[in-house]
Parts: C-alpha cells; sequence; structure tokens
C-alpha cells in the first residue's frame, strides 16, 4: 500500500481543532500532530488552508442493490459517497429479495467486497417471522436489525407486538429503528383522499406522515427498549416533539441513541413548492420549527449522529402523482457539504459535525478503529475547502439516478480529496476507481 504525508493542515479530531500534518503508511494512520514533515512518504500533499476531519460514516443507506439496480447499486452509490466525503456506509435490508437471513448478508458483503469504493457493512431486516434469525446473530455479521415500525417499505412492516416484544428482548445486536405509526397514516391518507381523490398536494405529505404517527411509534420503540434493556438507535427524526425521547451529551453510555438526516436538517415544508415528489421522503420533510429544533439537538446531543438516509429513484418514477412517486431521494455526494450550512450560519461548530457524522457513529455502533484519526487507526479521510464554494448541478451527480435534491443550491465547502483505508480514492472531481472498501468490524454493543 502507498504511503501518504499530509501536512499544515487544519485537524479537526475528538473536540480539538490543531494546525498540522498527518501520515499514513499501510493503509492506517502512523502519526497525527505537529511537524511531521521529513516522514518518507510516496506522496505529500499541503493542505493549508483545508480541514482535515476523520471521513463520514452514515449508519443509513439504501444502495437496493439486489434487485432494483435500475435505480441504484453498490457500485455507483459507493462512487458518489467518496465524492462526499464518505467512507464507510451502513446499507438498509429493503431489497428484492428483502435481506432476512445470513445467506442474503453475506451475499451482500461479497458483492461489497467486489465493487464498493467505501467501507462497508449491513442491516438484517426484521419481519414477523424471522426472529430466529435475529436470535443467531454474532457479533460483526452486520451492523444491527433494522426493524420497520410503520407502513415504509413492502412486506417488512414489522406490527405483530409479540414479535416486537421478541426483538427487543433476544436482539444480540444494535436495533435501529423506523417509527411512524401505520393506523395513524392510513387514516390520514383516507382523509385526504375523501377531500382530494388521488390529486393530493405534495405540502399534505407531512400532515399524512404526522407528527403524531412518529411520536406514537417511537414513543413504542423507547419503550420497549427501556423495558427489555435493549440497544436502541432510532433513525431519522423528524419533529421536535420526538426529541423528548433522547438526553444531550456524548453517546457513550446511552442505550437509546437517535439520528438525524441531512435533508431533514436542510429542507422544511417550505421547500415542497419547489421541489414537489423531489423530496418526498419517509418520515417527512415537516415545519421550519421542527428543522430548527433538530439543528440545535445536533448541537446540545440529543441527536448523537447524522446520517443520509440515501435512498434513490429514478426520475421517470417521481415524476408520478402525490400516491404515485415513491419516497426517498439521493443524498450522499452532496451531504457532508450541506452540513457545512449550519457551520457558516454559526448553528453548529465544526467540531460537533464531526463528532456527528464519525466520532459517534463509530462509538454508537461501537466499530473498531475508525471514525477517528488516532495512531493505528484505518486512515479514512476526508480534506474539506471550506473556502470553495459551489453550486449543484445535474451533470455532476454520481449516483445512478442522474438527480440531486440540491441542485441549484449552493453549497458553502467542498470535498476535496477522500482517503479510504489510506488510498486516495476521490480527489479534485475523479473517483478512483481501483480503490475498494474493507468490510467493517464491530464489538459488542450490549
Amino acid at each position: 500500500m502507498s504511503s501518504l504525508l499530509i501536512v499544515n493542515a487544519l485537524i479537526i479530531n475528538e473536540g480539538q481543532r490543531l494546525e498540522g500534518d498527518l501520515w499514513v503508511r499501510d493503509g492506517r494512520i502512523a502519526a497525527v500532530g505537529g511537524d511531521l514533515q521529513g516522514r518518507a512518504a510516496d506522496r505529500v500533499i499541503d493542505a493549508a488552508g483545508r480541514i482535515l476531519m476523520p471521513g463520514m460514516i452514515d449508519d443509513q443507506v439504501h444502495f437496493r442493490e439486489p434487485g432494483l439496480t435500475h435505480k441504484a447499486e453498490i457500485a455507483t452509490e459507493s462512487r458518489a459517497a467518496v465524492a462526499g466525503g464518505i467512507t464507510s456506509f451502513m446499507d438498509m435490508p429493503n431489497t428484492r429479495p428483502p435481506t432476512l437471513d445470513l445467506d442474503a448478508l453475506e451475499a451482500k458483503h461479497a458483492r461489497a467486497a467486489e465493487v464498493s469504493r467505501a467501507n462497508y457493512s449491513f442491516y438484517l431486516g426484521a419481519s414477523n417471522d424471522n426472529i430466529d434469525a435475529i436470535r443467531g446473530l454474532r457479533v460483526g455479521q452486520c451492523c444491527g436489525v433494522k426493524v420497520f415500525m410503520g407502513a415504509s417499505t413492502g412486506n417488512m412492516l414489522v406490527d405483530d407486538e409479540q414479535t416486537l416484544e421478541a426483538i427487543f428482548a433476544d436482539s444480540p445486536l444494535l436495533i435501529a429503528t423506523h417509527c411512524e405509526d401505520t393506523p395513524t397514516i392510513l387514516a390520514n391518507e383516507a382523509a385526504y383522499r375523501e377531500r382530494y381523490g388521488d390529486d393530493v398536494p405534495m405540502s399534505a405529505h407531512p400532515l399524512i406522515r404526522s407528527e403524531e404517527a412518529c411520536w406514537k411509534s417511537s414513543s413504542l420503540a423507547v419503550e420497549l427498549a427501556r423495558r427489555h434493556d435493549a440497544r436502541l438507535h432510532i433513525l431519522h427524526l423528524t419533529t421536535a416533539r420526538e426529541l423528548a425521547h433522547f438526553q444531550p451529551g456524548k453517546v457513550t453510555g446511552k442505550r437509546i441513541t437517535a439520528e438525524g438526516c441531512v435533508h431533514h436538517l436542510f429542507f422544511d415544508e417550505r421547500d415542497y413548492a419547489e421541489k414537489g415528489t423531489l423530496i418526498k421522503c419517509n418520515p417527512a420533510i415537516k415545519r421550519p420549527e421542527d428543522r430548527e429544533a433538530l439543528v440545535a439537538a445536533v448541537a446540545d446531543g440529543r441527536i448523537d449522529c447524522i446520517g443520509t438516509d440515501h435512498a434513490p429513484h429514478t426520475l421517470d418514477e417521481k415524476a408520478g402523482s402525490y400516491f404515485e412517486a415513491p419516497a426517498g431521494l439521493p443524498l450522499v455526494q452532496d451531504a457532508l457539504p450541506s452540513l457545512f450550512t449550519h457551520v457558516q450560519a454559526g448553528r453548529l461548530d465544526i467540531e460537533t459535525l464531526v463528532t456527528r457524522t464519525s466520532h459517534a457513529v463509530a462509538d454508537a455502533f461501537k466499530i473498531q478503529e475508525r471514525g477517528y484519526l488516532r495512531e493505528g487507526y484505518w486512515a479514512d479521510l476526508v480534506l474539506i475547502d471550506p473556502s470553495q464554494r459551489y453550486q449543484v448541478q445535474r451533470e455532476d451527480v454520481l449516483a445512478k439516478c442522474g438527480w440531486s435534491p440540491f441542485e441549484g443550491r449552493e453549497l458553502p465547502a467542498r470535498v476535496d480529496i477522500t482517503v479510504v483505508n489510506g488510498e486516495i480514492a476521490y480527489e479534485a472531481g475523479e473517483v478512483n476507481d481501483t480503490v475498494r472498501g474493507r468490510r467493517m468490524d464491530f464489538a459488542a454493543v450490549r
């Protein structure tokens, strides 16, 4: 493996900022700190004026493989991810067929080993009838168990009370939940169909996938987790009300944690007028005051991790009516730069951004030797140029679906270089397609 020396960077790591250098050898960080110039390296990068931070670890993506590869696949989406400074990802189980057993998990890992530009792990999906597969999981076989406690995706809704009790009582791994209450959503859909027929406006989406639907489901998840002392991670919070479930502060020692997603931190319901179904997602983007509360929760630690929920669909699919257009949007390429919007505005400091996108994700999932700039850790790094604003344009999109919800928006910082396991995976607009990620390692969460 090649060696690399990065000099004169503004290093952001473990709550501190330092002007200094970082040396990479044999895929790992060999030294980090002050003046390291003179260390032997195949390449020296002068990073003056740029920010050096650990690569983002995305705890929630939908790369659509197997079965939905007309809209995305591991190879294409991991290319977009490294272009956006994401060095590791955890992929969701709602593929075709769904990932409901160990054989399906291992098939995904094998495929990622062949084609992924970033490091990877995969969730085992929960269903109403695979509790034995969940009970049989061992540390390292996957990143966690995904439970759809809402009608988000096909036949993977877990709505049997006994099954939910068993999952929270017996899962040996972290439980990650999508929380929306199905009966509430169906009642809201019926009311809007009665009023509008099939021509329901997109502005109704946050009222159909409502605050109450989110609250009922997340309250149930929290109650189950507390009763069984389960390790619960609630994904993609969208409401200020739900923040009452969570405690501020460091992720270490928490049994119940939360994720916020970049699009819920960036957009609000006023954007439906311009973006329409392009920002239709489940749970829905909601009110400005919800978005503001989510950003504040990222700042104080009630939201522990920031992910993308990258979920591509084709433009043809998105062109349908409210009920026809699928929920989900592509996000990995511009996610990290979009978060610098909050840094620039003073809502977040850059140390907190690094904690929520890297450190806390590694801690929450017990990822081994990643998520920090530490000697001996894998060299997963990103260099950000905070002086290079850019406008998102369709022709630059690397995701297979070919579009971005950020199109036309100017973002305040640009990813310059992404390093995965010590190798430059992306630089100045070009992906290095020879780089391959590695399977992530985990420690026990219980």
